[in-house]
């Protein structure tokens, strides 16, 4: 990141601010999702890590409703694309056109010159097209005819992809997953939910009625105060266990790499601040370890022929990794101390 970003960030907020904030966007969001508050959390917390979101379910669950609310609900600058195969780079990160007036080529920036680019069904797009995504989503920047321009601050994609429907569509590349911060699945709603969207959605579109809670500033500043949030050695020590772990596994043929270890504690920094805390504690690595890495690894043969899915590897290794043996309770943490040794036993949070 260059130095010019890092002072866009902005100063700090006091921690009623942040919370006010960050509360307001939640509770914005929860007008258009019904009952997936930890869902809608983790994507807030993405987006304060400064990464990016894969949105991956079936299809009639709210993945690009979720994606437009958290959009909606700042008042950033926002462009859409829809993924198809006749998709082209240019119209991704624009094109030079020739000027007759001037007698020059002049840029035109595609759809990723904006804060929030909501890419829907990503993997409906040919790899070519799709590797138009690698240099913006990585270096927040865009080279086009031999020539960067830096993207605005704060930047983030949230894609969405059906994993059902895969008849025409592209899987996305090792390269593009990895730069993926977290791969969430939204999942059916529980009865009384979607009882209460009948009510709600039945007879308009609450999307169309979102109104922003926040704007660039205030994210900026939020995203500022994210990463002053404290990590202990020994919680940075355990982050890159849990990474090295998918490397040593013998039912993956590969594990995460470097940049996940570094995602994994920034996007546990987020929760830890959207949790009133200002310090990261091995419950947040443990909580977001499947949505994190996950998507990232690749499993052996006989594993897919077990029909093992990667979320059930990473979280069979969390279960088995030692914890760190001093560690900090968190004010939020109910379970009963294990016998013995006074600690949680340890089994991660449903939130």
């Amino acid at each position: 990141m260059t130095q010019q970003t890092w002072d866009e960030v902005g100063g700090l907020l006091p921690h009623d601010e942040f919370r006010a904030a960050s509360e307001a966007i939640v509770t914005n969001i929860e007008q258009v999702i019904e009952g997936k508050t930890a869902t809608v959390r983790l994507a807030l917390a993405v987006l304060l890590a400064e990464g990016h979101l894969l949105i991956e379910d079936v299809p009639g669950v709210g993945k690009t409703k979720l994606a437009k609310a958290l959009a909606r609900s700042i008042d950033c600058s926002v462009r859409r694309i829809q993924f198809t195969p006749d998709l082209l780079p240019s119209d991704v990160t624009g094109v030079s056109v020739y000027n007759q007036e001037t007698h020059d080529f002049e840029f035109r920036p595609g759809a990723v010159f904006a804060n929030l680019v909501v890419g829907d069904e990503i993997n409906r797009a040919s790899p070519k097209t799709q590797s138009a995504l690698l240099e913006c989503m990585e270096e927040r920047q865009v080279t086009v005819d031999g020539v960067t321009y830096p993207l605005e601050t704060p930047f983030m994609v949230i894609a969405t992809q059906n994993p059902i429907e895969m008849e025409g569509t592209y899987p996305l590349p090792e390269a593009q997953r990895d730069r993926f911060t977290a791969r969430i699945a939204m999942g059916y709603p529980d009865p009384a939910a979607e009882l209460a969207m009948l009510d709600g959605h039945g007879s308009s579109d609450p999307l169309q009625e979102l109104r922003a809670v926040s704007d660039a500033d205030t994210v900026r500043r939020l995203i500022a105060t994210v990463r002053e949030v404290h990590a202990a050695d020994v919680v940075k020590q355990y982050a890159v266990d849990l990474v090295t772990a998918t490397r040593e596994a013998p039912d993956l043929r590969l594990g995460a790499s470097p940049r996940a270890t570094l995602q994994l504690l920034r996007t546990a920094r987020a929760v830890a601040a959207l949790e009133g805390r200002d310090y990261v504690l091995p419950d947040d690595l443990q909580a977001l370890a499947v949505p994190v890495l996950a998507h990232r690894i690749i499993p052996t043969a006989d594993a897919q022929l077990a029909r093992r899915t990667t979320d059930a590897i990473v979280s069979e290794l969390v279960h088995r990794l030692p914890l760190p043996q001093d560690r900090q309770r968190s004010p939020y943490d109910n379970r009963p101390a294990a016998e013995g040794n006074g600690r949680a036993s340890y089994e991660p949070r449903r939130r």
